[in-house]
């Protein structure tokens, strides 16, 4: 095992962030400003894969004089790990963050999160509690491994271990099995020497498989119980729901064939198969449903102007 140069010296960059953004919306706006409030010296790499909402151009002009934020634009949308994987190739910091568009981070958490990695030469990437708008915390912030076994006990909610642990988070750093994608700290030495996230998964399920991979090879993924993010759950999901949910399955496809054992099992992988991408076609109606509620909220009330 490598002795990253992130343990042996000094930070000179201690922080490199990237942010994906897709018609990510206002909530972009937000989480920008809350990383360049930190005192933390760092660099933001937002990686925009093809938006058409405006937002990233106007965050560049508005902080145009700050050289710790570099937009880079993309031409077409690459998908959340290629893009994150394009970022990583231009960072310089000792550590990377991975941190959705709709997050908001409270001041002290970057130096809090940088500051779990030091000296922790087992530690291969650190999550932290993301929590809606009311402090609720979002279960998957601590899972397990999606096996399929854990997976059918959480679709028919039956006694057994499920996806998410469950139960109150303590506050305090524990070891996990995986954490959620919302943020991912890793040493940017490693994050390199693994390839990064596997390209195969566009959006969706590479979170778990990069943490699958980080414990594989011998280190620990860790949850910050303490610290705690606001998750604002994506706009640019409500409004593409079939597009993210087709490739949410799709990656649910990719994690089961890649790191199941019952996967090798024939008829049990057929089985697997049909039963995601039908429960993918159930969905489809309800997510028709509420993006025409939503479309009719936004659209405009006509004025009378008798």
């Amino acid at each position: 095992m490598d002795t990253l140069a992130f343990h042996r010296s000094p930070f000179t960059l201690p922080l490199s962030v990237v942010v994906v953004s897709a018609d990510s919306g206002p909530a972009l706006r937000e989480c920008v400003r809350s990383i360049l409030a930190s005192s933390l010296a760092l660099e933001l790499l937002l990686v925009d894969n093809d938006s058409h909402d405006g937002v990233p151009e106007a965050i560049e002009r508005a902080h145009a004089h700050d050289s710790r934020l570099k937009v880079i634009y993309n031409h077409r949308n690459l998908g959340f790990g290629p893009a994150v994987n394009l970022a990583s190739q231009q960072a310089q910091g000792d550590a990377l963050l991975v941190l959705n568009p709709d997050c908001v981070l409270q001041e002290g958490d970057l130096q809090r999160l940088v500051g779990l990695l030091a000296g922790k030469p087992k530690v291969g990437l650190v999550g932290a509690v993301v929590c809606d708008a009311e402090g609720r915390a979002d279960p998957a912030s601590w899972r397990r491994d999606p096996l399929l076994q854990r997976s059918l006990n959480t679709l028919f909610n039956r006694a057994g271990e499920k996806v998410n642990v469950g139960g109150e988070i303590p506050p305090r750093l524990i070891e996990a099995e995986a954490v959620s994608g919302a943020l991912m700290l890793m040493p940017r030495a490693l994050f390199r020497r693994m390839g990064g996230f596997d390209e195969d998964y566009f959006l969706h399920c590479e979170d778990l498989d990069l943490c699958r991979r980080v414990r594989d090879i011998g280190y620990q993924v860790l949850l910050a119980g303490d610290i705690r993010i606001h998750h604002g759950k994506g706009s640019s999901s409500r409004h593409r729901p079939v597009f993210v949910s087709r490739h949410k399955h799709r990656g649910m496809w990719q994690w089961f064939r890649k790191h199941d054992p019952a996967a090798d099992n024939r008829l049990v992988s057929v089985t697997v198969w049909l039963g995601i991408w039908t429960h993918f076609l159930l969905q489809i109606p309800g997510q028709l449903w509420r993006l025409l509620l939503l479309k009719a909220r936004r659209r405009p009330v006509p004025v009378d102007n008798e």
